[in-house]
């Protein structure tokens, strides 16, 4: 049986009410909101964020797909980045896999037919110019899907049944290479394109999937065009309550990550086993996969659920908003910027600086962060054994918050954190109100991108609190 094995998701803790937008500037706006990526993210650390949740019941990945219309680095390799953060053994492939809003849904048409067991990443942040449809329409997030034939221990969760595909090559939604706005349309024209290829679509592939219309018990139309993905949905589900995209309104529209998102909260809903989930998405043509639920048991951590990432989330300010995307330049602190992360320094250090992995003394237990070649106790040299942190939860021992050091968005808080099982290390908070920290507060940590410079991206992690849905 092959499908999808795992899913998850990864929502930006920060909400944009995007109300605010018509108040600064008189113009724009929407009554909605939309998730947006922290100073410190990008669809890599938001790729790295939602596929940590996923490895960790220890099933084996053949290779990794990443795919993302607004990628970190152009000609570098970001699924190698992925790959290093996630801790994969060197002998899985790690690709990323095309930049435009249709490449998720390409991929996880192909990635679901192979036999190996794929991770697929996708991850996007929309922007727009203040004021426009996109900017407030738009939202940041990623999800990934474990993509293979499923075993008796790790089971597939939601059964490859059809798909179909339809290319056409009209003028909708483009944007050149290095720039941040897209550009559109006159949008009847794109309605009408959309609405005869999703009625096509939808047909062929319950067609290949040997299944009827009266069968299907989820919908879920995506695409960045808003009235076609409406039209296209009103259309189809012909009065029947099957239609479900519910995340739009509170995360904006995902672009390239959106299907995969949506398709990973109507998996998360625990459909009865059986039911019939049919996902389109409507890019320079149009993909529909055709899934039926099994009766395995969906596993999903509780912090990282849809629901607790929706109910978690806390406001920004559309100036900050504005400052992390560099549409504005506030004046920084008066520090020296940083220099340029070494390329030989971070290669001789991987485990720690991507994985997040310390050294153990095998005598006395004792954990070094960072790892330490000698121990502290025996004097032995190159005998520590490696010892994986980053999934380790953490208690704050104490904290300063510092106004002075650089940041994109100060003050940068500093906690002393104690490891469960052991280790203490000084590091950088994130996604925190500086005034609600305290001592005792339990975190976790993230991958994150500490600064950038000369066009070098400087990824280390940080710590976040625990959030339990409860705790709104």
């Amino acid at each position: 049986m092959q499908g999808i094995i795992r899913s998850s998701v990864y929502l930006p803790y920060r909400r944009l009410d995007t109300k605010e937008i018509s108040g600064f500037f008189g113009a724009g706006g929407a009554r909605t909101a939309r998730t947006v990526a922290s100073h410190d993210e990008d669809t890599t650390t938001m790729g790295v964020e939602a596929a940590r949740p996923l490895l960790r019941d220890g099933i084996v990945i053949d290779n990794l797909s990443f795919t993302t219309p607004t990628p970190a680095y152009g000609d570098k390799n970001n699924a190698s980045t992925l790959h290093a953060a996630l801790r994969l053994d060197a002998s899985v492939g790690a690709w990323d896999t095309g930049n435009s809003l249709r490449s998720s849904m390409g991929q996880l048409l192909s990635g679901i037919r192979q036999p190996t067991t794929t991770l697929l990443v996708s991850s996007d942040m929309r922007d727009g110019l203040p004021t426009s449809t996109d900017e407030s329409n738009g939202g940041d997030g990623a999800a990934a899907l474990i993509l293979g034939m499923g075993t008796d221990e790790h089971p597939v969760i939601a059964e490859f049944v059809g798909s179909a595909s339809l290319t056409d090559e009209f003028l909708d939604r483009w944007r050149n290479p290095g720039e941040r706005r897209s550009r559109v349309w006159e949008e009847r024209f794109g309605e009408t394109r959309y609405l005869a290829l999703g009625k096509s679509v939808f047909a062929a592939a319950l067609e290949n999937a040997g299944v009827i219309f009266e069968q299907v018990d989820r919908l879920i139309v995506t695409g960045l065009h808003a009235r076609a993905v409406k039209a296209v949905g009103n259309k189809l589900s012909n009065g029947k309550d099957i239609l479900r995209d519910e995340l739009t309104g509170q995360t904006g529209q995902i672009g390239g990550a959106h299907p995969l998102i949506a398709l990973s909260a109507a998996i998360e809903e625990g459909l009865a086993p059986g039911s019939i989930i049919v996902l389109i998405h409507l890019a320079d043509g149009a993909d529909a996969i055709v899934l039926k639920t099994t009766d395995a048991a969906i596993r999903v951590d509780a912090e990282s659920s849809v629901a607790t990432q929706l109910a978690a989330g806390a406001p920004v300010s559309y100036g900050k908003f504005l400052s992390w995307r560099d549409m504005v330049n506030v004046e920084p602190p008066r520090r020296p910027e940083p220099a340029r992360v070494s390329s030989s320094a971070a290669w001789r250090s991987e485990d720690w600086k991507f994985g997040f992995v310390g050294s153990k003394d095998p005598g006395d237990g004792t954990i070094y962060l960072p790892p330490a070649r000698v121990s502290r106790d025996s004097g032995d040299v190159d005998s520590m054994e490696p010892v994986a942190m980053a999934d380790r939860v953490g208690t704050i021992v104490t904290f300063t918050i510092d106004r002075m050091a650089y940041s994109p968005s100060p003050p940068t808080v500093f906690a002393i954190v104690d490891f469960e099982g052991g280790g203490r290390f000084p590091v950088e908070l994130t996604d925190v109100d500086a005034q609600r920290i305290a001592i005792g507060d339990q975190v976790v940590m993230t991958f994150r991108r500490l600064f950038t410079a000369d066009g070098i991206h400087d990824y280390f992690w940080k710590a976040r609190p625990v959030r339990l849905i409860d705790e709104t």
